[in-house]
């Protein structure tokens, strides 16, 4: 299958230093840009090269539970921006519940929506409890293709690690990938007390956005599928109290 090549589009280390922002879109992941952004700006950050994440998306595919097909598609379990902003080719979708896991803002960034200056909160999944969000199918066709562009976006900095999952839908059960937390990942740093999580939602921003806009975008989203997670609308309203 191919693979998404760089361009030669240049990455200005002067302007995203200076607070240029770099909107997170299909072109900018083909292009690799948050890759060559981080090498740029922040040259001490570890990050996974291209072929530790091929070699991942392979060994992922070739542990699919029996009776999954992935030359016919994959689902991948969305409980955060790829809700909203999923910039893979998707086919299907459904609402489901994840059980085992529990969505959390357990994941502190100083880089990508925060910078050293100002931190910030990005939601992973965290063991225990469960989580309701939706399942996105991502064809067959070209699949190591759009699962490349997944891996760049979540597997950059090796603080998820995937996982195929069961998930419960209204169809029945089904399988997916889902990008949970790397508990020995340098970035975890569990659950925060109320006012800490408040705090860096509220001033955390970087070269991706602001992480209040990450809240509010995906508390929109859960809302309009009729999904209701009390905790994050909790934190909606004191980030704008």
């Amino acid at each position: 299958m191919s693979e998404p090549q760089p361009s030669d589009i240049s990455v200005d280390e002067e302007e995203t230093s200076a607070g240029k922002s770099i909107a997170m879109t299909r072109e900018v992941l083909e292009q690799d840009l948050i890759r060559r952004h981080f090498e740029a700006v922040y040259p001490d950050v570890a990050l996974k090269s291209h072929e530790e994440l091929q070699s991942s998306i392979h060994q992922v595919l070739a542990s699919a539970p029996p009776g999954v097909q992935c030359r016919d598609g994959v689902y991948l379990f969305a409980y955060g921006s790829l809700i909203w902003n999923p910039c893979v080719e998707v086919d299907e979708r459904h609402t489901c519940r994840l059980y085992g896991y529990h969505r959390d803002f357990c994941l502190k960034l100083d880089h990508g929506r925060g910078t050293p200056d100002t931190p910030g909160l990005m939601l992973a999944l965290a063991p225990g409890g469960s989580c309701r969000g939706v399942a996105l199918r991502v064809p067959g066709d070209n699949l190591e293709r759009e699962l490349t562009l997944v891996w760049r976006r979540e597997m950059l900095t090796g603080a998820y690690r995937p996982r195929w999952i069961k998930l419960k839908t209204d169809a029945g059960p089904i399988w997916g990938i889902a990008f949970v937390i790397n508990p020995h990942h340098d970035r975890y740093i569990g659950r925060q007390p109320d006012e800490t999580v408040v705090h860096l939602l509220r001033t955390g921003r970087g070269v991706l956005g602001s992480c209040r806009e990450y809240l509010d975008n995906t508390v929109g989203d859960l809302h309009a599928l009729g999904i209701r997670d009390r905790r994050l609308e909790s934190l909606q309203r004191a980030v704008a109290s």
